[in-house]
């Protein structure tokens, strides 16, 4: 629903965590909040928001309302959520990018979990990764935070691929950050150990789409692929890494991790992590 709608809505009436962005309809974020919530006995439920941008003028006045509790931020609006905030995390503040709003009294506070949910499952690979190099897909908020944590795992030189990459000015002063383009990107792939895709190319419903072209998954020969896109979760361009004997990661578990790490922010309990991860796998199984 979108934000009109909402506030029209008798959930609004009620305690609530949102996510904020457009579209959100195929996300899976409620499913996975409220068993969380309903797991501590937490009397709020949580909602999918399809911000539209008329109604960005309203949003400031509702995230100061007294049954808002907090909220996930999803494209487009990572980053010009900070304009609404009154503190900023300083994660978020580096990674120019804000996913998870927290309610502190009266307070707005910004930060980023995507960094750290995105490494969690990067995990087993630390020790290849470190002094590596990667490409990836997309220059947005998600390719912002993938950046930040994978200089944090040590990774070198990080190569990412635009359509217009003489627009993009954002990591001028990053040496570690080299903008490259769709046509080039297959220069830079030999090198590279990780290949991430951060775009929603192969999100549902569009599932037929893919960062790469079929004639060139041979460069994700012997490579880890890492697609953040969940829903489906086996994405075309997975499919086009398993073809070729290449590792795959799927944005599942980021969304799990993230969304861990958002739940603590705002209750201050553990994510039942076990719990989450066996009803959304069950879930596919369906």
């Amino acid at each position: 629903m979108t934000l009109s709608q909402f506030v029209q809505s008798s959930e609004s009436d009620r305690p609530h965590y949102l996510l904020l962005g457009h579209p959100v309809e195929h996300s899976w974020s409620p499913l996975m909040h409220n068993i969380a919530l309903q797991h501590y006995d937490i009397e709020a439920e949580y909602h999918a928001i399809d911000v539209q941008n008329d109604e960005l003028t309203d949003l400031a006045s509702f995230l100061n309302s007294d049954l808002f509790l907090g909220a996930n931020v999803t494209i487009p609006y990572k980053q010009s959520i900070a304009d609404y905030m009154d503190n900023i995390d300083i994660s978020a503040r580096e990674i120019g990018a804000i996913n998870t709003i927290v309610k502190n009294e009266y307070q707005l506070e910004g930060y980023n979990t995507d960094y750290a949910g995105f490494i969690e499952p990067l995990q087993p690979y630390e020790y290849e990764l470190n002094g590596a190099s990667a490409v990836i897909f997309g220059t947005g908020g998600a390719a912002r935070a993938i950046v930040y944590g994978l200089a944090e795992m040590g990774m070198e030189e990080l190569f990412l691929v635009s359509r217009t990459p003489s627009r993009i000015t954002s990591y001028r002063d990053n040496r570690q950050v080299q903008i490259v383009s769709y046509d080039n990107w297959t220069s830079f792939a030999e090198e590279a150990l990780l290949i991430v895709n951060a775009t929603p190319l192969g999100m549902h419903p569009k599932i037929n789409s893919s960062p790469i072209r079929d004639q060139e998954k041979q460069y994700l020969e012997a490579k880890i692929c890492y697609d953040i896109v969940y829903n489906p979760v086996e994405t075309k361009f997975l499919k086009q890494a398993l073809k070729v004997g290449a590792q795959t990661i799927d944005g599942l578990e980021m969304l799990i991790q993230q969304g861990s790490k958002s739940f603590k922010l705002w209750t201050g309990h553990p994510f039942p992590v076990n719990i989450v991860r066996d009803t959304l796998y069950g879930k596919l199984e369906n």
